[in-house]
């Protein structure tokens, strides 16, 4: 059957792209209902008589306010205020000795798309909010797309997976009051002094690194321990960095209130339209299986742990490639709302590691964006692949089915068989081989769990650093109304620091437990307890249920079924 004629043409010749109609001018364009009809004003309404009602009839008034009911999907329920750009990522210095993924190879490029938001607060909340902040970013590779979902901080505030839901609601306004933090705190420090684990964000997050001067002047941080494997099969334990070209700045909590509510949004749109394109480094850390396991015996790193760091010292960077930001988004909602970044999107060479908030986030995200976007988000133009093969799977139907894959089976067929390519990685010997009986499981709070943030206290921040560290907290705690919490987050804080925990007595007229010793927590089992009646987490009957091991869940000799020759 051939195409109809329109005016002379094929239909297929009328069909007007993606790409045409985001880079169509306003005044090429014709006004017309949704199913393409030209209508004489966007403003008229047809009714019965000059003064009579109006008449179901007007399709054009109906189609209006129907669509303009409808035009807001859910917002994220974390990250939800954003802002993005599209540009390029560049190999630099080849990384195939230790990864296959194509990308990886010198001097090869791909598309990116990046994100960067906050974290806990409304699509209208202030971008100089103290939190976290996400980076994302899409690598649209000849492989498929991968997705590397990070923060601007290299650790969080939780590793048992189960806590993430609880967290955020803590994060949110308060169910009765529906106040934020800004009014009312009780929440945050009353979930942080519960679940000491949390220190080492609380630490970065309250510190300089809280507000970044806009994104541009921040890195970002995979957190999370991934795995990259080269064409031997050999592997290692990797994570990413993305480094600044422009360096780190950072605002006070003090200037935060003169900046617009958009200033980071503002800030990145505008220097992109300067010409002043912001970039970033890609460098990796990695460490070998045997590495990983040693590092946990000696120095007690867990480097499937969220709140701990691998030292830069021991595992230096290695720089892969940079990525540059030349290019504004046309329309936010599509390129920067509908946008969808899910950790489980790798290519081949790229795998997860035994993680468990990460493998908890490989179901999750995915997830989030089905009931978000819809069952086929990734047929969106701003999530769809850039690969020189046609695609084909036995994915039908559902809203929005843009691309159905036309008359092909939707199974898998003798007929008309579609074709396969051979797995590049031997997941035998990539993945641990797991044997043992399943277990539930929570982390306890223990004396490594605050080497890192006493580093950040007596090393890294400076006088005046720790003087804006004391304000911002005992300012942020001026809001909580339980002051218990304040003792019981002020003993934690003195587990990194007696000079800090003293400087926050101080500030917030509130005297602090002596430690966590004499603490029991609801949100992990406390290691440090004197008494064995307060190691236990609230609810737990001694060592059943959700017990911790001897690890902690890191990776232990043995854990490795063979070490990869590299």
């Amino acid at each position: 059957m051939t195409a109809p004629m329109t005016n002379g043409k094929n239909e297929s010749d009328t069909y007007r792209s993606y790409l045409d109609d985001r880079n169509t001018k306003a005044q090429d364009t014709v006004y017309t209902t949704s199913n393409g009809v030209p209508y004489p004003h966007p403003y008229e309404t047809q009714r019965a008589g000059e003064n009579g009602p109006l008449l179901l009839q007007d399709f054009h008034l109906i189609d209006l306010l129907s669509h303009f009911d409808r035009e807001r999907i859910p917002e994220r329920v974390v990250h939800a205020k954003g802002a993005g750009a599209h540009g390029y990522y560049k190999t630099t210095d080849s990384l195939e000795d230790l990864c296959l993924a194509d990308i990886f190879k010198k001097g090869k490029e791909c598309p990116v798309s990046v994100r960067f938001s906050t974290v806990g607060g409304e699509s209208g909340s202030h971008d100089c909010a103290r939190d976290p902040r996400g980076f994302s970013v899409k690598f649209r590779t000849e492989e498929g797309n991968w997705d590397m979902v990070a923060n601007n901080t290299p650790v969080f505030f939780l590793r048992d997976p189960a806590k993430f839901p609880h967290f955020i609601h803590t994060q949110k306004r308060h169910p009765a009051t529906h106040l934020t933090h800004a009014d009312d705190s009780t929440i945050f420090w009353d979930y942080l002094s519960q679940n000491p684990e949390s220190i080492h964000q609380v630490m970065v997050l309250m510190g300089d690194r809280g507000i970044p001067d806009g994104y541009r002047f921040m890195h970002g941080y995979s957190g999370h321990t991934m795995k990259l494997v080269n064409k031997a099969g050999e592997w290692v334990y990797c994570q990413f960095h993305f480094k600044s070209k422009q360096g780190t700045k950072f605002i006070t909590q003090e200037d935060s209130v003169s900046k617009s509510p958009d200033y980071s949004t503002m800030d990145l749109f505008n220097a992109i339209e300067r010409g002043e394109y912001p970039g970033w480094d890609v460098s990796v850390q990695t460490m070998t299986a045997k590495q990983a396991e040693e590092v946990w015996e000696k120095q007690k790193i867990n480097i499937f742990d969220l709140t701990h760091v691998w030292p830069q010292g021991q595992f230096p960077l290695r720089k892969v490639g940079e990525f540059i930001l030349n290019e504004n988004v046309k329309n936010y909602f599509a390129e920067v709302e509908q946008i969808a970044f899910n950790p489980s999107h790798m290519v081949p060479g790229i795998e997860p590691s035994a993680d468990p908030v990460l493998q908890s986030r490989l179901f999750s995200y995915p997830d989030t964006h089905r009931h978000r976007i819809g069952v086929n988000y990734q047929r969106l133009p701003v999530n769809a692949t850039r690969v020189p093969y046609k695609m084909a799977n036995f994915q039908r139907d559902g809203s929005m089915a843009f691309y159905n894959q036309g008359s092909r089976p939707n199974y898998l067929s003798s007929i008309e068989p579609i074709s396969f390519r051979q797995r590049s990685v031997d997941l035998d010997k990539t993945h641990n081989h797991f044997t043992g009986e399943a277990i539930a499981f929570l982390t306890e709070i223990r004396p490594e769990d605050f080497n890192a943030p006493r580093v950040l206290w007596e090393k890294i921040f400076d006088d005046g650093a720790k003087e804006r560290f004391i304000n911002n907290v005992s300012g942020h705690m001026a809001n909580c109304t339980d002051n218990e919490i304040i003792r019981r987050q002020i003993g934690i804080f003195r587990e990194v620091s007696e000079d800090l925990a003293s400087r926050l007595e101080k500030a917030t007229g509130v005297k602090g437990y002596p430690g966590i010793a004499n603490l029991r927590f609801n949100g992990t089992h406390n290691g440090m307890a004197k008494d064995e009646s307060l190691k236990f987490a609230n609810g737990m009957a001694g060592k059943t249920g959700s017990a911790a091991t001897e690890n902690n869940g890191a990776p232990i000799e043995g854990t490795h079924k063979d070490y990869p020759k590299n």
